[in-house]
């Protein structure tokens, strides 16, 4: 039984040698845009389309956080008011008003969810046909949620990016709130985690496979999205934002010309969700909605990852107090070091969301409690109750 757990634990801190040296750097959380390019001499036009259900809370901050962009060239908005019941589309035509740039957005009422659509991506779709009717067809997309407070020369960054490294699609993950209790305890390592699935050096390497972007501000060339399709491509995704950063990257590594054209994923510090996750319950079933989704509804993929989350982040701590229990210095000590590993790499995420370093010593139960979460969320798919969002359930097959 020593021998055995002595073996175990040596393979998790194998696994976190691996982690932090091969896996793309990801725990160093140091993928920012770069804010200090050169001003372009000339700006292509921008056209914002942003989904909203139910949004009227945020949007005098969100919404006005757009109109007010710094932007030198053309910028339009496109809000799709998604069948609200809280009178989204009219105050979203208020805050434009009281900003004098009613000129500037436009408000659509969206159309009755269509069988074969989440209901974000449908209302995505219609808005950007509608930017296809403009005048002057717009060379970007901006595709963002409804509740991103954006810091006023954010597009302005974002394109400098994107057309100065020749950029397909740029996306940041905003900063998430993270003020309550629960949110400093489970919102940093949702980015964490994220980081590990998709190490964003992988990400904005062109000639690497992996592809991903962050939903809730997406820069995209409307070229590219015409190549790959339309939005039609991702049109069941729950995760529609990573399944579009790998239509994309795809296109892109398929014409051999392109392959110097890539994708990019950061993080951000200014640009900020204002979604609150203020109890255990709302960000339980915010991870709850659609990770059994990213393990392809696959009973093996998640007996499979349950088990990697029990050696990753569980056996270090249960093996450092078996150690000292039996008083056997070998689990003690590799179980030790592979829990100050693991405490070491959380620690550029707490200090990207200015949450004390102490938090890092939690990693192993929140790791549990994201293993429960994962398995709430196939028991949801299984009950046919899984996807919910805003009062609608997509059931996948």
């Amino acid at each position: 039984m020593v021998n055995f757990l002595i073996i175990i634990v040596s393979l998790s801190l194998i696994i976190w040698i691996y982690l932090l040296l091969f896996r793309g750097w990801f725990w160093l959380s140091n993928q920012r845009i770069n804010s200090h390019l050169q001003p372009l001499d000339q700006y292509p036009s921008v056209c914002a389309v942003i989904p909203a259900r139910n949004e009227a809370d945020v949007l005098p901050i969100s919404l006005k956080s757009l109109l007010n962009q710094d932007y030198p060239g053309n910028f339009s908005l496109i809000l799709v008011d998604d069948q609200s019941d809280d009178n989204t589309g009219n105050v979203a035509q208020e805050i434009a008003k009281n900003c004098q740039k009613s000129q500037q957005l436009q408000v659509i009422s969206g159309q009755p969810l269509a069988a074969g659509w989440s209901g974000k991506l449908w209302a995505m779709k219609q808005g950007i046909e509608q930017a296809e009717k403009l005048e002057n067809k717009p060379d970007y997309l901006l595709l963002t949620d409804a509740d991103i407070e954006h810091h006023n020369s954010n597009l302005q960054e974002l394109v400098n990016q994107a057309e100065t490294e020749n950029l397909a699609l740029t996306s940041l993950m905003v900063k998430l709130r993270c003020d309550s209790f629960w949110e400093q305890f489970l919102i940093p390592a949702f980015v964490f985690f994220f980081e590990k699935l998709y190490p964003f050096s992988w990400v904005n390497n062109p000639h690497n496979k992996m592809a991903a972007a962050a939903g809730g501000c997406i820069l995209i060339r409307r070229q590219i999205l015409e190549e790959i399709g339309g939005i039609e491509v991702v049109k069941q995704a729950l995760i529609d934002d990573c399944s579009l950063a790998a239509a994309v990257k795809a296109k892109l590594q398929e014409n051999r010309q392109n392959i110097e054209q890539g994708i990019w994923l950061g993080l951000s510090e200014k640009t900020v969700s204002l979604r609150p996750y203020d109890s255990l319950d709302s960000i339980w079933n915010m991870v709850a909605r659609t990770a059994y989704t990213q393990l392809n509804y696959s009973p093996l993929l998640l007996i499979g990852t349950l088990l990697g989350l029990t050696l990753v982040y569980l056996v270090a701590p249960i093996s450092l107090m078996i150690g000292l229990i039996i008083h056997n210095s070998v689990i003690t000590i590799v179980g030790g070091i592979t829990w100050l590993l693991m405490t070491i790499s959380y620690l550029p995420t707490l200090k990207l969301y200015r949450c004390s370093p102490v938090w890092g010593l939690s990693l192993p139960l929140i790791g549990l409690l994201y293993g429960l979460m994962t398995l709430d969320s196939a028991w949801r798919h299984w009950r046919g109750k899984g996807g919910g969002w805003k009062g609608r359930v997509y059931v996948n097959s």
